[in-house]
């Protein structure tokens, strides 16, 4: 199997369709329940866990099914067709649910159909690359998946001031052209489909983590799912932090998680080098020391300081202090993110790749749970004090340093 960079560029768009889905929804629904609904903190960092919830549930068992599954169409293919447009359906009618409970059924809808798709997809990026270049690969899949937000959220602050409605219109009209080129662009490899072999299922694969005598799957498991805690508490209450902190404009605060995502596709590729250059833990553990940093300068770093004006630039807008610490700290993810995949899916077998995929999705997942939970209720135990969650999340990046320092296995495979 040789590296095709047009296949994994076209691949990427799978990850494209996700992350505007993601971006535009973790971005503009806290500033729905906050501001249209009147929901608390605690209440807000509930609602928005429950996609996590639901997927804690679907994502690693449908990524044990993808990998028995076989039809004519590939194992993983079927998943994105049925997802993709149930999905694109009920994130459109998201903004203009006018009453809560049909705003949950939106929602609802909207995280079950995500929850089907979004293991396999990213479980066709191992399968059509071999090992050495799966962390380029995954750097290109999350550069893709960069644009994406980055259209959700530059894109989504301009059409925001327009009308609510508009971020989320486009949303679904472009997961569903992205599903529809994956689809029709991708081919998946036919050789899976001659072995015979029992496929190991999740709670097999998950014991299998626990009895590893070196442990190095368990850790880096385990400080996937604590970086995880940091970034996701932070990402579903930004918008909120300033809007209620820094006293910005809602599509400002918007704008302003643009930048990082910006800084994230510009190190998506070059992080995925470095990984397989310098080590993929040595990188992800300068990942976890940058994202640090950038969490307790937004702590300790006073408003007037974060808002005050350095640059403007075309597209990004106004570029204010606060807004070159978050693109460090997108340069910062970018070395975490685009490695860590990788290192899971190189500690096992061909055969267990889309099932150690959900068990990569199962600990984020969790941690996606925990996280907005966690923040919510400071914030909310704070007196609404929304900076509070950028003092929490460096200490679960702390608990993720110490655990990557025992990894010993998950580089790069040589050919």
């Amino acid at each position: 199997m040789r590296f095709n960079y047009g296949k994994i560029f076209l691949l990427g768009f799978g990850f494209f369709g996700v992350s505007v889905i993601w971006g535009t929804y973790n971005a503009f629904v806290p500033l729905f329940l906050a501001n249209k609904f009147g929901l608390e903190p605690a209440l807000i960092g509930f609602f928005m866990t429950l996609d996590n919830i639901a997927a804690l549930f679907i994502q690693p068992p449908v990524g044990a099914w993808s990998d028995r599954l076989r039809t004519p169409i590939g194992r993983r293919m079927p998943f994105i067709l049925v997802g993709a447009p149930i999905g694109a359906l009920a994130f459109g009618l998201i903004p203009i649910a006018s009453v809560l409970p049909l705003f949950v059924a939106c929602t609802s809808t909207l995280l079950l159909s995500m929850a089907l798709w979004r293991t396999p997809v990213v479980a066709l990026m191992p399968d059509i690359t071999p090992s050495p270049f799966r962390s380029q690969a995954n750097g290109i899949i999350n550069f893709m998946g960069g644009v994406g937000s980055i259209i959700s959220f530059l894109g989504g602050a301009a059409l925001y001031k327009i009308s609510p409605a508009y971020p989320f219109w486009l949303g679904s009209a472009l997961v569903v052209i992205a599903a529809l080129l994956v689809f029709f662009l991708i081919k998946e490899p036919k050789v899976y489909e001659e072995r015979q072999e029992e496929k190991p299922g999740m709670i097999e694969s998950l014991r299998a983590v626990l009895a590893d005598t070196d442990k190095s799957a368990l850790r880096i498991l385990l400080a996937i799912f604590f970086w995880f805690v940091a970034y996701n508490a932070v990402e579903a209450f930004f918008t909120l932090y300033a809007n209620k902190h820094l006293g910005l404009e809602e599509a400002d605060g918007v704008r302003l998680l643009g930048q990082l995502s910006l800084i994230f596709v510009i190190f998506a590729l070059p992080a995925g080098y470095i990984g397989s250059r310098f080590g993929r833990r040595k990188t992800i553990m300068t990942g976890i020391s940058i994202m640090t940093l950038c969490l307790l300068l937004m702590y300790f770093l006073p408003v007037s300081t974060l808002i005050t004006q350095m640059t403007k630039l075309p597209v990004l807008g106004v570029v204010p202090v606060v807004g070159l610490v978050l693109m460090l700290a997108g340069a910062g993810w970018a070395l975490i993110n685009i490695n860590s995949l990788p290192m899971v899916v190189d500690m096992t077998t061909l055969q267990r790749v889309g099932t150690y995929t959900g068990l990569y999705y199962l600990f984020s997942t969790l941690a996606a749970i925990a996280g907005p939970n966690i923040n919510g209720w400071i914030v909310q135990l704070t007196g609404k004090d929304y900076s509070s969650i950028m003092v929490i999340g460096p200490f679960f990046m702390l608990a993720a340093f110490l655990l990557m320092m025992g990894v010993k296995r998950g580089e790069a495979i040589k050919s």
